[in-house]
């Protein structure tokens, strides 16, 4: 048996603004973000960082400004070959000449994920994005039965409240258990669940752990998880295959626990009905 950490460790990563109450009202917020966001392809040449009310925006193409937020930032600095650390401490002014001065001229355009007046995510052209919505799409179609877990419990910090349901600028998390596929193995009961999550923008990989177990404290720790499946996925040109694997997997899960639940109150209920001596 495992103990699963993985849901634990996002409770206690996330703001208060980065949780959902339930899938429908997480779906609809990626559905929202999918739909503001535009991509953009300029060459690097094009990338214009300049100073604007003590910060450092970026320009496309001689177009309107775009704020950055610390993951493009990030994405920048590594683009450039320089310290990220190094630039903030530097002037907006001072720091717009370091990226003029390192920012390689090239022919292959630079993919910019922006939505409304800031820049999402910098990529080369191999990055292939593959959306939050559409991975909830899929979750909510063929794990009808699965809800989140119990909230967080009072800790009296920021975790306190957390949902298993996640997504903030750089990435989405989603834990979903089914409290009523109760079953047996090897003599002992157990439910199913999983996590599902992604990237849009190139922080992490796609991917999907299915799991049964005996116990979620309040922390969200799963206590007792046996039968693991782990899948995960690059975001390169193939990535909406993983669309269809996790779908198989998250299937595959259903349907065993349909069938391990249907075995399981049929020995229950053989139970309650046989009677013990005279």
């Amino acid at each position: 048996m495992q103990t699963l950490t993985r849901a634990h460790d996002e409770l206690f990563r996330r703001s208060p603004d980065e949780r959902f109450e339930s899938l429908v009202e997480l779906w609809q917020h990626c559905h929202d973000e999918k739909e503001r966001s535009v991509e953009h392809w300029p060459r690097p040449q094009d990338l214009k960082p300049h100073p604007d009310k003590g910060r450092l925006d970026l320009r496309l193409n001689g177009s309107a400004s775009y704020r950055m937020t610390d993951w493009s930032f990030s994405q920048l600095c590594k683009l450039a070959g320089v310290s990220k650390n190094t630039v903030n401490r530097l002037a907006p002014e001072t720091a717009g000449r370091v990226f003029d001065e390192t920012l390689s001229p090239g022919s292959k355009p630079l993919q910019i994920y922006a939505a409304e007046d800031y820049v999402r995510s910098i990529h080369g052209a191999s990055y292939t994005r593959l959306f939050n919505v559409d991975l909830l799409t899929m979750v909510r179609e063929f794990a009808t039965d699965f809800i989140p877990p119990q909230k967080a419990g009072d800790s009296g910090g920021e975790s306190e409240g957390g949902t298993g349901l996640y997504c903030g600028e750089q990435d989405m998390f989603c834990f979903l258990i089914d409290p009523t596929g109760w079953a047996e193995i090897n003599g002992e009961a157990f439910a199913p669940g999983f996590f599902v999550w992604n990237s849009e923008v190139g922080k992490r990989s796609v991917g999907v752990q299915t799991f049964w177990f005996q116990a979620v404290c309040q922390n969200h720790i799963v206590w007792d998880a046996v039968q693991v499946v782990d899948f995960t996925r690059k975001h390169t040109a193939n990535v909406y295959e993983a669309v269809a694997d996790i779908r198989g997997i998250i299937a595959r899960l259903v349907e065993t626990r349909d069938e391990r639940r249907d075995g399981f109150v049929q020995v229950v209920k053989k139970a309650m009905e046989t009677r013990l001596g005279k």
